[in-house]
Order: C-alpha cells, then sequence, then structure tokens
C-alpha cells in the first residue's frame, strides 16, 4: 500500500485548497483507516510511505507481520517500479499496490486481483478519473511505469496500452472512485448506508 505522512498541507491538496489543509488532512486519515480495515487480518502487507522521514507518522498504522518502508526518490512511476522489484527481488511471486484514496474496494477485490494473476501477465483496478486504484503483477515490467502522466485522466488508457503493445494478459477490474476532490468526497460520504 502506498500511503503519505497525514501532514497538512502535504496530503489531499485538491481538497485543501476548497477547505483548509488540516480538514484534508483529517480525510485522508480517514481514507487511511478505510483501507487499512479492508487489508486487516493479511499477513503480505507492507506500507511503502512518503515522505522517506515519516516512519513515525505511519507507524501507528502498522499491523503484526507488516513491513514499513520508504518508497524512496522520484516520480509515481520510478517508486512503483522500485517497489515491485524489491518485491519481485525479495521472492514475491505476486505483487498488488494500491493506494489510501479508494475507500470503495473490499477484501473480496484484492481476492480477485490475486486469482486473476494466475491466468493474467498484469491486472488493473480502474478509477473513474482515468487512473487506476490498483496495479498487479507477476513479474517485474518496469516500462509500465516510465513517461507516464501521473495524475491525469491518461494514465490508465496509456497503461492498457503499454500492455496491450507488450503482449501482456491483462485483467481489468471493477472501475471505482477515487477521492481526489471535496465533490468526490461529498459524493461518497451521501452514498454511505447510515
Amino acid at each position: 500500500m502506498f500511503l503519505k505522512a497525514p501532514r497538512p498541507g502535504f496530503v489531499k491538496t485538491r481538497i485543501a485548497a476548497q477547505l483548509d489543509a488540516e480538514a484534508a488532512a483529517a480525510i485522508y486519515q480517514v481514507l487511511v483507516g478505510l483501507t487499512l480495515s479492508r487489508l486487516s487480518g493479511r499477513q503480505d502487507v507492507e506500507l511503502r510511505f512518503a515522505p522517506d522521514d515519516a516512519a513515525a507518522e505511519v507507524g501507528a498504522w502498522r499491523r503484526a507481520g507488516w513491513n514499513v518502508r520508504p518508497q524512496g526518490e522520484g516520480d509515481l512511476g520510478e517508486r512503483l517500479c522500485r517497489a515491485m522489484t524489491e518485491a519481485f527481488t525479495e521472492g514475491v511471486s505476486n505483487v498488488l499496490i494500491l493506494g489510501a484514496d479508494c475507500p470503495e474496494f473490499g477484501a473480496a477485490d484484492i481476492q480477485s486481483a490475486f486469482d486473476a494473476l494466475q491466468e493474467h501477465d498484469v491486472v488493473l483496478g480502474p478509477a473513474t478519473d482515468g487512473g487506476y486504484w490498483l496495479v498487479g503483477l507477476g513479474q517485474p515490467l518496469p516500462e509500465l511505469f516510465r513517461e507516464i502522466p501521473w495524475s491525469t485522466d491518461q494514465v490508465f488508457e496509456m497503461t492498457r496500452r503499454r500492455i496491450a503493445d507488450a503482449g501482456l494478459r491483462v485483467a481489468e477490474l471493477r472501475r471505482l472512485r477515487d477521492i481526489d476532490t471535496l465533490e468526490d468526497w461529498r459524493t461518497w460520504l451521501r452514498e454511505q448506508p447510515l
């Protein structure tokens, strides 16, 4: 799981622009808490945090058996590539990476992703904003993360084209909403059961 230290002004900056940095950081902490709750019970979790000096701030999110490691330098593609490469180097056979921005996924989605990797090279969880909320691989494929216009509505389609150009088999999970804006947050809240 890729996450950030819940520092005001560092997380959910688009929400902060409409509310304030403290409120945006509080929303981020709710999203992280929801994501972590959906991963509880799993022993194969690693929290990759940013910035690299935030170990103490994210340490409270760690569960027994989980690893915590900094994301390292570079753009998102470089950090994703590093996390995947290190996991495969350490002997992991399948890797899923997700962020803390998608409160709609569940444990069944994670299991579906792992199941899909039995017959596919790549699994993607498309997001409604044009990105993806999950990427999974059964082998290192650094070319999927290079020179991508991150944080744009082109991420998912560009990644799909690269997968097709490489002749790889891809499975897609359900399309879910990321929480990037205040409107995303308010819409998600309205849809929650009481």
